[in-house]
């Protein structure tokens, strides 16, 4: 039987590195666990990670600045859009105090019947703070950023789609929605896989925004990751979607600390099918203790190290 478990992390194309890495640490407390490259392409670029205390599947965001290329995309309609991160409930006033402190325009919402804060990163992709009782997930408290409002982690993806029939039918009939689509306005979400937090999909009817970018550019979202566990689940579920007749899924890529499958939804929003493998993980290179402190390349990236490095912006946490 074939499954997803839950959600595994986020990647965004974002703006500057700096003010990336300033953004996820010194605003939102988040613990970077991993500084590498793009595996694809041959322009060097940054891959920045972040996570929650732990580094748990479903808390992980990672970023490519794609400014210093010169690489800009739009945000738009059938694209995946709002990074929904998990708060403990009762720390949006704390949070609205301390993204004010840091300069970040936020305001209070309130959707499916619970209030939320809704921010932008400097580079303009849209985040929401959702509050959630009862995630065990820990997060982290190296900025400052006390426990009882440390972020858990992802609570989900936000997609905006110009059809939000075909998004649903997808996710019904080949990935895993669990329980009753809700509806409110012109916004539907669902669960996908077995998690009880961080797998919400929420769907934004948008027929006024034109087509968004597909492709890497700074100040769009790229992809959202779900957590496959086994390369052999991994293997089938690819089989399954595309026995269904999505066929638009790559081959299997090795990113070092985990192997995926993307598959480009019906909705727009770029899925991929990860699986942390036995010789991967954040501590496969890396010590649990010192994640993120060393610049890491994969073996075929090795003999440019001097050469990738003067091309890259430096960054300080």
């Amino acid at each position: 039987m074939t499954y997803v478990t839950g959600s595994h992390h986020v990647t965004l194309s974002v703006g500057r590195a700096q003010e990336d890495v300033d953004f996820h640490t010194q605003v939102l407390g988040l613990r970077p666990i991993k500084k590498t490259v793009l595996y694809d392409g041959s322009t060097p670029i940054y891959h920045l990670y972040y996570s929650n205390a732990d580094g748990d599947p479903s808390s992980v965001v990672t970023t490519f600045p794609w400014a210093q290329a010169g690489v800009y995309g739009t945000r738009g309609t059938n694209q995946a859009r709002e990074v929904l991160l998990a708060v403990p409930g009762g720390s949006l006033d704390y949070w609205a105090g301390r993204l004010g402190d840091h300069g970040v325009e936020a305001r209070s919402t309130e959707v499916f019947g619970s209030r939320r804060l809704e921010f932008a990163h400097p580079c303009g992709i849209e985040y929401v703070m959702v509050p959630q009782e009862g995630d065990a997930r820990r997060g982290y408290t190296g900025w400052g950023v006390p426990a009882e409002h440390a972020v858990h982690g992802l609570h989900g993806v936000g997609v905006h789609v110009f059809d939000q029939d075909r998004m649903v039918d997808f996710a019904t009939d080949v990935f895993f929605a669990q329980g009753q689509v809700e509806e409110e306005g012109h916004r539907a979400r669902f669960q996908v896989g077995e998690a009880s937090h961080g797998n919400w999909v929420e769907l934004t009817g948008d027929r006024g925004d034109a087509q968004g970018t597909w492709r890497f550019g700074a100040g769009t979202y790229h992809h959202f990751a779900w957590n496959l566990d086994t390369l052999e689940n991994q293997d089938a579920v690819k089989f399954d979607i595309e026995g269904a007749g999505y066929t638009d899924i790559s081959e299997l890529k090795d990113r070092t600390y985990f192997k995926s499958h993307y598959v480009r939804t019906p909705g727009g929003a770029l899925f991929e099918l990860a699986v942390t493998h036995d010789d991967g993980g954040w501590d496969c290179d890396e010590s649990p203790e010192e994640l993120g402190q060393a610049f890491m390349l994969p073996p075929q990236f090795e003999s440019e190290r001097e050469s990738i490095l003067a091309r890259l912006e430096p960054v300080r946490y």
